[in-house]
């Protein structure tokens, strides 16, 4: 009669198996931990940018909607947020066109410490030369 053991050589890993795969865990962990952590950073960095692009939209059509806007520079904190909007409004200086402003808007944050911004540019007509010229 044979004896049967309950432990037997074949059965679980050996230390060296351990310790070859403790030593691959410990080469690709930081690497993968480095991936997930970009990842991250990607993810609000594309999410603070497509906040100020609607935001710049947003405030563009307020701009348009308010119709021949004055000269000068604004500035100021949308809401409680992180962005502020900027816009200068300048004439257009031409010999044949008159009543024609230029409206530049640019949307600023700040991430990861440093200052992004994504800004868009138009042209707004007075309506009131066009009327006029039409008569």
């Amino acid at each position: 009669m044979s004896k049967l053991s309950i432990f037997s050589r074949e059965d679980g890993f050996t230390f060296a198996e351990i310790l070859v795969t403790i030593a691959i865990m410990a080469a690709v962990l930081p690497a993968l931990l480095k991936v997930f952590g970009d990842t991250a950073r990607n993810v609000s960095f594309s999410d603070n940018r497509v906040t100020a692009l609607y935001l710049l939209e947003n405030q563009m059509a307020q701009i348009e909607m308010n119709g021949y806007p004055e000269t000068g520079q604004q500035s100021d904190v949308i809401g409680d947020s992180i962005f502020e909007w900027q816009s200068v409004i300048s004439d257009v200086e031409s010999d044949e066109i008159f009543g024609i402003r230029k409206v530049e808007l640019t949307i600023f944050w700040e991430h990861l410490g440093k200052l992004q911004s994504i800004g868009m540019f138009t042209y707004i007509a007075d309506r009131e030369i066009q009327q006029q010229q039409n008569q």
